[in-house]
């Protein structure tokens, strides 16, 4: 899907075109016919990131969760679901690499621990992912 207004391999309409069909009638007025488009704002591009992460387009999922991510570094779910889409996308150093900026940033993260650690044993790094899934382990309350 390069396009916004795309159609999956099954005919059914993508699901970006039910997100920015969602603002259709902003600024409509009684009188007049609908304001000229407005910009997309951040929100908005979470809503069709996720929707290709839900669509399982994860390559679109991450173009779009890149610049979120640029535009917004101190924020955990982008960032989070940008690691996810590199890592369901087989970019397994983008995604290690995010991770790692995501447990620097916020230790506690349990989810960000559990994803590092597949994604090292999914690289053949099995001894390095094992304390990540440890800690992973005592957050959840399994240790």
């Amino acid at each position: 899907m390069n396009d916004f207004n795309d159609f999956l391999p099954n005919g059914e309409a993508a699901p970006d075109r039910f997100v920015r069909a969602t603002h259709l009638f902003d600024g409509a007025t009684a009188n007049g016919p609908v304001a000229a488009p407005r910009e997309e704002g951040p929100f908005e591009r979470w809503e069709r990131a996720d929707a290709r992460f839900e669509a399982r387009d994860y390559i679109g999922a991450a173009q779009l969760l890149a610049a979120l991510v640029e535009e917004a570094p101190e924020q955990t779910a982008p960032r989070l679901l940008l690691a996810r889409a590199y890592y369901h996308s087989a970019q397994l150093r983008r995604a290690e690499a995010e991770l790692r900026a995501l447990i620097d940033r916020d230790p506690v993260e349990h989810y960000a621990h559990v994803l590092l650690g597949r994604t090292l044993e999914r690289q053949g790094r099995h001894e390095e992912a094992g304390p990540w899934k440890r800690m992973a382990a005592a957050f959840a309350g399994d240790a």
